[in-house]
């Protein structure tokens, strides 16, 4: 009876009810419609395979459906939904619901016999993992040809086809991606994404475990390496540099007028009042110290007047001693002076070693003292007077600046 003008899919039912041997019936391309008012449907008790397909029939058909039906062909029509309290169909063997509103695969717990189903060119975007679990009597499944959105709930659909055993018809070429845009066409056995992508727990776990390691770095910098106190010596340079900058308009900057700028511990004074100055600043060759008590300008911080001095300054002579390496100032003058070395690639550094320094006395932040006494001469102040000439010799050869 296909290709007519049949409205009530009820009426149908009652015209077949004392049909005593009908078994096939072909109601397809009609205008059937079924309201689902709660009137009782009665189709005939033998008819066992039903085309209802190109109708106008919508989710209430199931109210409306033939009770030992073996084959039913549901294909384009307006169904959205299978619903779950569907009445049991248990003779049900072959459904076909390819071209209507389908979003998901449909459940069998109205179908207990169903081994073959067609959802091809519905709506379907993410299929239910859990179908065949729910249908275990399904021998064979067509989904494609749907607007598959290939995400991380897809990847379970896709594991579901490898342990199914052929089960999907017209794998692979059947199965693309639709969404998103850039993976359109994309086959779903060529998709993949990393577990971590798409397990959130293992996601946060991991995001955690960096953010520890992260944090644990950052202390061990801090701790070990004392990183804020040289942030915060760098601040004060380019803050020292900046106030240079935007000086008064006469100021040239710092111009040199020394040949070398003293730093050492008040601990070792004695020996720099008493030995280094008096040798170098008297005699032949005549050299112009500058050291911080009698050339810091007042009113200026004490950071602000160890980089000028340095920056007047050609060298660099550091006192070296277990004092040197307990003073903050001391700290301060080797790590500006290290940092001009850098930053105009000069040689300016001279470094005395008073007295021997044990590894284990020079803290961590003065990782920078011990690279330049691995990689950088130092002089020895010698203890027996006869060697003591040849050590002022060395000292003023390293520094051998003519001032202007």
């Amino acid at each position: 009876l296909q290709k007519n003008k049949f409205e009530s899919l009820r009426k149908v039912s009652f015209m077949t009810s004392h049909m005593k041997s009908l078994r096939y019936l072909d109601m397809s391309n009609n205008l059937l419609r079924h309201d689902g008012a709660g009137v009782q449907c009665q189709w005939a008790e033998s008819l066992a395979e039903l085309d209802l397909s190109s109708n106008q029939l919508a989710d209430a058909v199931f109210e409306c459906l033939p009770a030992n039906v073996r084959k039913l062909s549901l294909q384009n029509n307006q169904i959205s939904n299978v619903p779950s309290e569907v009445a049991e169909l248990k003779s049900l063997e072959e459904l076909n619901l390819a071209s209507n509103r389908l979003a998901d695969l449909p459940g069998c717990s109205g179908f207990t016999s169903l081994q073959f189903l067609n959802v091809e060119m519905n709506s379907i975007l993410t299929p239910s993992a859990d179908f065949f679990q729910s249908c275990p009597r399904v021998r064979e499944l067509q989904a494609g040809h749907n607007p598959f959105k290939c995400s991380c709930e897809l990847q379970a659909f896709i594991r579901l086809e490898r342990r199914s055993g052929g089960k999907l018809s017209g794998w692979p070429a059947a199965y693309a991606c639709e969404y998103p845009e850039g993976l359109r066409g994309t086959e779903l056995q060529d998709f993949h994404l990393s577990p971590l992508a798409c397990n959130t727990t293992l996601l946060l776990v991991t995001a955690l475990l960096l953010t520890l390691l992260l944090v644990a770095a950052v202390a061990f910098l801090c701790i070990c390496l004392d990183v804020p106190w040289y942030v915060r010596m760098t601040w004060q340079w380019t803050q020292t540099k900046r106030r240079a900058r935007h000086g008064p308009p006469g100021d040239q900057g710092p111009v040199l007028q020394f040949h070398a700028f003293v730093s050492y511990s008040e601990r070792d004074s004695l020996w720099v009042k008493s030995e280094l100055i008096p040798n170098l600043e008297k005699g032949d060759g005549c050299v112009q110290l500058c050291q911080h008590e009698r050339n810091f300008v007042p009113g200026k911080s004490i950071v602000e007047n160890i980089i000028n001095c340095i920056e007047k300054s050609y060298k660099s002579i550091f006192v070296l001693s277990p004092n040197f390496v307990q003073s903050e100032w001391c700290h301060y003058e080797l790590y500006f002076a290290h940092h001009k070395l850098f930053s105009e690639n000069s040689n300016s550094l001279i470094l005395i070693l008073l007295e021997p320094i044990p590894p284990y006395l020079i803290p961590a932040r003065y990782h920078k003292l011990k690279a330049l006494m691995a990689k950088r001469t130092y002089l020895e102040w010698p203890k027996e007077r006869s060697k003591r000439a040849l050590f002022w010799a060395n000292l003023r050869a390293a520094i051998n600046i003519n001032l202007p």
